[in-house]
């Protein structure tokens, strides 16, 4: 569906500019950001590169496996209808420990897998489960202790504190996630309330 939206976007601005005769406007503002786009790619090479070694240290250092041992007790309570010893807490685990640590590479892959997981345990294959919302909901705020992304763009258009954004970001992510979680709670109790009835 967005990929509708965005061709409607793009069609109706080429439209509008052919219309107002400001083609030559166009041409120039879609070279001009692709070549910006191209710039801050390069640019970050180095500094997403050197947060990525630093959490694959921390990863092969055993801290998203510490990490996710202290997790357990809130996965549990998170996701109640997954069994402790199933591979779908797992992955869950880990997906939410590599979030907490900004290893946004590692985490996307460890979701997917804690779906395909979850949809094992799925009694309605064809609509998503209590446990698929929930994870859905926390992969979306993720709160996160080290936004490495956002350092290194900082870094990029040469911040004096790149990482002063640490604390802010962690709150940020932490009230974002508390509102998903929220919701998820929220939509779930409406929903089993319709099913009652």
């Amino acid at each position: 569906m967005i990929d509708f939206i965005w061709l409607a976007l793009f069609i109706s601005g080429v439209a509008t500019a052919m219309v107002t005769g400001r083609m030559q406007m166009v041409s120039s503002a879609i070279l001009k950001g692709a070549e910006s786009g191209v710039d801050l790619c390069i640019g970050l090479i180095g500094a997403i590169s050197l947060w990525m070694g630093v959490m694959h240290i921390a990863e092969r250092a055993g801290a998203v496996a510490w990490l996710a041992q202290k997790l357990k007790p809130v996965a549990r309570r998170l996701f109640p209808s997954v069994p402790p010893d199933h591979p779908a807490m797992g992955a869950i685990l880990a997906n939410m420990s590599a979030n907490l640590l900004g290893i946004g590479n590692a985490a996307t892959p460890l979701g997917l897998k804690a779906m395909e997981e979850l949809q094992k345990l799925n009694s309605h294959p064809d609509t998503a489960s209590d446990a698929m919302c929930t994870l859905l909901a926390l992969n979306t705020a993720s709160i996160t202790l080290i936004p490495t992304t956002v350092i290194a763009l900082r870094m990029q258009y040469h911040s004096a504190h790149p990482s002063a954004v640490v604390l802010t970001t962690f709150v940020a992510s932490l009230i974002g996630t508390c509102a998903a979680l929220a919701f998820d709670r929220f939509f779930r109790a409406l929903s089993h309330r319709r099913q009652v009835r």
